[in-house]
């Protein structure tokens, strides 16, 4: 019966709060008008009772449900799972692989399925709204169930004397905490165990498509994060109304920066070798991060032509880091090197192009400038590469897509939609503030007539890309290497007889964090060009390429470097 028009909206779609108080449908904008009851079966006082027994029933929701970091944890897993199945992973990732890897890591954290001491009482730990996984399976344990299963109905024994201190400090402490043991979380010490935090969820994600040889890189995992495509940045935001969260669960939670890829990777070795897991998957020559695979991908966004996939395929054979043993990770062994996949493949494709074009600021150009003559009388066959329009070309995208991810990130706005409080004083002004903000928003923004946000993009493997239908010339990938190429003995061989190496020996030093030194100034301009595109595609600093093609230079040329001095960085070929 309430036909008032909204004073936000100018709608007439009201709805109903807990608090018999109107707000609009449309632009959720609450009103100060309350729904009258008349009825005359019962008395005033009876009505007024009702009131006050609907108030009180709406306090004790407010304070929501017991649970613990482990399940927000547990359920930003599932969430990111759910997301890596969209975008097409093995449907198995879920409750087959990531299941199974953080059951074991609540083992051995003693968090859940261990023994329980003796003469305590028991106190399982419980999750907060079961009916959220509406899509599991109930005859298998899916991944937001594992802390909810009964001992009848598994072996899920949760350490007592953990559950019981964490109510205790969570009890005396005056600190404001959502979760039973928050406080608990960031005050203990635990030297002798990984802490879960978010970066951890990727690398428990990554350790997943490693474990099924998904054709995934972490880079990419990374980039579809920073897009949006993958729970990460305010995905408490997902936590179901019953998980309050408060305090020093926002330090856990909340994520203000952008997540490394380093730090992604040395967690995931950390969490392998911590979990005891054993040897993974082989990789061999029809897996996705195979070098062989992966350097076509990258020579196919990066524009260069096909011909050089032979090039990479040899020195990957030459170097043998093709093989099985080298590209499988074996936890815990530390007399492996651990391999990162796209480094590896873009770094084979930086020694190729060293190889061919020399990129020492003066060969690729003169290469370029025959290339160019032959061009203009070549009328048969496929035009010749030229490595000056090819920087041209790629510079002018690179420096576009640059610019635009530079942008998005500047104007990145790290406040999430639901409003946060540190303090339980502090609720119901963050909640007023936060209302009174989302409505002068929306005011202003119908008379400014702001332009409503893009859409995220949707998720491609490839964030450069070519067609060889333009007219333009822009696409290189069927250009030939005749003009830089010469047979010798029925083999196809570079015309450019030297090498420079990027470093006569490798650091040693573990404090270093690299393998070679890295400075712009110090190398050649074509050479930082090429680092640039990569790091871009791969959105990681240009120093760990470096690093990465100084160790495939060194197998490449390591019976050279034992005869030569360790003064000379200019070898023969």
């Amino acid at each position: 019966d309430f036909n008032e028009r909204c004073a936000q909206c100018s709608e007439v779609n009201w709805g109903l709060t807990d608090g018999d108080r109107f707000y609009c449908r449309s632009c959720h904008n609450v009103t100060e008008r309350t729904r009258e009851i008349v009825n005359a079966d019962f008395a005033s006082n009876a009505r007024v009772q009702t009131v006050s027994r609907g108030l009180s029933k709406k306090e004790k929701n407010d304070e929501g449900c017991e649970w613990y970091v482990c399940e927000g944890f547990q359920l930003v897993l599932k969430k990111q799972a759910e997301a890596l199945e969209t975008l097409g992973v093995c449907p198995q990732m879920k409750d087959e692989v990531l299941c199974n890897f953080w059951r074991h890591y609540l083992q051995k954290t003693k968090q859940a399925y261990c023994n329980r001491p003796v003469g305590e009482p028991i106190k399982a730990l419980s999750v907060c709204d079961s009916s959220t996984d509406v899509d599991s399976d109930p005859g298998r344990p899916s991944l937001l169930h594992l802390l909810s299963l009964s001992e009848s109905e598994g072996d899920l024994q949760t350490d007592c004397s953990f559950a019981s201190s964490t109510s205790r400090i969570s009890e005396s402490t005056s600190v404001c905490s959502g979760s039973v043991d928050g406080s608990l979380y960031l005050l203990k010490n635990q030297k002798d165990k990984l802490r879960m935090t978010m970066p951890m969820t990727l690398s428990f994600c990554y350790m997943a498509l490693l474990w099924l040889r998904e054709p995934m890189t972490l880079a990419d995992l990374l980039r579809f994060v920073v897009e949006g495509h993958i729970p990460y940045l305010n995905v408490f935001q997902l936590f179901p109304e019953k998980m309050k969260l408060c305090g020093l669960d926002l330090k856990i939670f909340c994520v203000e920066s952008w997540p490394l890829y380093e730090e992604v990777y040395s967690k995931m070795l950390e969490l392998a070798a911590f979990l005891d897991l054993p040897r993974f998957p082989d990789i061999t020559e029809n897996c996705f991060l195979h070098p062989d695979m992966l350097c076509m991908k990258y020579l196919m966004e990066a524009n260069l032509p096909d011909e050089l996939h032979t090039w990479t395929c040899r020195v990957v054979k030459k170097t043998c880091i093709g093989e099985a043993d080298f590209l499988t990770l074996v936890p815990g062994n530390k007399s492996t090197r651990k391999v990162k996949y796209d480094v590896l493949a873009v770094a084979v494709i930086v020694v190729v192009l060293k190889l061919l074009f020399l990129l020492d600021d003066h060969y690729e150009w003169l290469l370029s400038d025959f290339a160019e003559e032959q061009n203009k009388n070549n009328k048969e066959g496929g035009p010749y590469f030229e490595f000056k329009k090819w920087y041209e070309v790629i510079k002018c995208s690179l420096d576009v897509k640059q610019n635009k991810l530079d942008e998005e990130r500047a104007k990145y706005l790290w406040r999430c939609e639901m409003p946060l409080f540190y303090s339980a004083k502090n609720k119901s002004r963050v909640f007023k503030r936060r209302q009174m903000v989302v409505n002068l928003q929306n005011q202003f923004g119908k008379l400014s007539g702001s332009v409503q946000p893009a859409e995220k993009p949707s998720p491609s493997s490839f964030q450069l890309t070519w067609s060889e239908e333009n007219t333009d010339g822009s696409c290189f990938h069927r250009h030939s290497l005749k003009g830089i190429l010469q047979e010798k003995c029925g083999l196809l061989t570079a015309m450019n007889p030297d090498y420079w190496l990027c470093t006569v020996k490798l650091c040693t030093e573990k404090s270093c964090g690299h393998l070679a030194h890295y400075k712009e100034v110090n190398f050649p301009q074509s050479y930082h060009f090429v680092l640039r595109l990569f790091s871009f595609l791969l959105r990681i600093q240009p120093s760990y390429i470096h690093d990465e093609v100084c160790v495939i230079e060194h197998k490449l040329f390591n019976k050279k470097l034992c005869k030569k001095p360790k003064y000379n960085t200019v070898i023969r070929k």
